[in-house]
């Protein structure tokens, strides 16, 4: 098998999630930088960092990084990569651009000069002068950063946040990608209690429910590599076939889920059914407050509402006052909480171990981190 340099792409502020779930995939990782983590990777890994990244938003091929301050330069540059390798002659192509404190400022001028530029090379390599773009999708992407100029190829077609089972949504829903993150961040796992005490359309305790169980989160979709020829079909059938083999259907599974709302609940019990991971979580139509709950080393990971889902700003203070007075008597759990409401450590009356910021979809929020003691080990 061939070595390719590979970019997965993030949300800024989980670029290290994404590097240790690679890293616990086995793939030497090359860089980190804002928004992405550059590996290296065969075939076979193509294949299976779309279907098990949790965290991560796209998987891109790398193709080509040079410096480019003029037309001529991109253009010249663009046509010397070896895009027959990659793009057969039925092959269709749009190209997507990028540019951030470049001389090449103009994004439109950049993708039509980089398309011109591969089709040329295409027809020079095929010795063909049309192509009739009935095959697989290569989508491309130029993204020019300080001058420096880097083309790739989208992998995984529908960004890696379309898992396949939100088929039932509700106001300001937290991405699934974030989500995982949010969780890998909390390193919940199988054997703890989790509680999701404003769950919304279920993406938090879904997420959980699927990292538990060992269920690759792309295991039910489609990606845009599954049909290209450089690939194969077979790589594509063994890794898949090796996913569904790793799930761990034995699991003793504890998640709780719950929201004052009973459509909200309604939607997140469909979209678990859909996951395929309704019998891990239980459901309840509760307020937080009317929560009976055991000092047993749980952990809470919540999208809580905030000034965006709520009237004012007065409910919000009465809701975080609440909160606060509910979780911090509970001296043995971890609490994680996702809000842009900048004053929440002080009506939630405690300092954070740790805030991240993040960002859910172009929302700026912070994630706010409260520590618990590691549980006893079993015996």
């Amino acid at each position: 098998m061939n070595q390719y340099e590979l970019i997965a792409t993030s949300t800024f502020g989980i670029e290290a999630v994404v590097k240790r779930e690679l890293i616990a995939l086995g793939y030497k990782i090359v860089s980190t930088e804002n928004g992405k983590v550059t590996f290296l990777s065969d075939e076979a890994g193509i294949a299976r960092a779309n279907l098990w990244l949790r965290s991560a938003d796209r998987v891109l091929l790398k193709i080509g990084e040079f410096k480019a301050t003029t037309f001529d330069e991109l253009f010249d540059k663009t046509t010397a990569l070896d895009w027959a390798k990659y793009i057969p002659k039925d092959g269709k192509f749009d190209v997507n651009g990028k540019s951030v404190k470049s001389k090449l400022f103009s994004i439109s001028d950049c993708q039509a000069i980089v398309k011109k530029s591969i089709v040329g090379s295409l027809k020079k390599e095929y010795k063909i002068d049309w192509f009739p773009e009935s095959g697989a999708n290569y989508d491309v992407l130029i993204s020019i950063l300080k001058d420096v100029a880097t083309l790739t190829i989208d992998t995984s077609g529908a960004g890696l946040h379309k898992r396949g089972y939100r088929i039932k949504n509700v106001e300001a829903p937290v991405k699934e990608t974030l989500a995982a993150a949010m969780i890998l961040l909390s390193y919940y796992s199988k054997d703890r209690v989790l509680y999701d005490v404003f769950c919304g359309s279920g993406t938090i305790p879904i997420e959980a429910a699927l990292i538990a169980r060992n269920i690759a989160p792309g295991i039910s979709r489609d990606f845009a590599s599954k049909h290209w020829d450089f690939i194969g079909n077979d790589i594509w059938k063994t890794e898949t076939k090796k996913a569904y083999l790793a799930i761990d259907y034995d699991a003793d599974i504890k998640i709780y889920a719950s929201d004052i709302s009973e459509k909200n609940l309604a939607a997140a019990i469909e979209n678990a059914e859909e996951a395929g991971v309704d019998d891990c979580i239980e459901f309840k139509v509760s307020d937080f407050n009317d929560l009976i709950l055991e000092n047993n080393h749980g952990i809470v990971i919540s999208n809580p509402p905030y000034g965006e889902r709520l009237s004012d700003d007065n409910e919000v203070k009465k809701m975080y006052r609440k909160l606060g007075n509910k979780f911090n008597s509970l001296d043995t759990w971890s609490k994680y909480y996702l809000t842009s409401f900048s004053e929440f450590e002080i009506y939630y009356n405690k300092k954070a171990d740790r805030d991240r910021r993040l960002y859910n979809g172009r929302l700026e929020v912070k994630y706010y981190q409260y520590y618990g003691p590691r549980p006893p080990l079993k015996d």
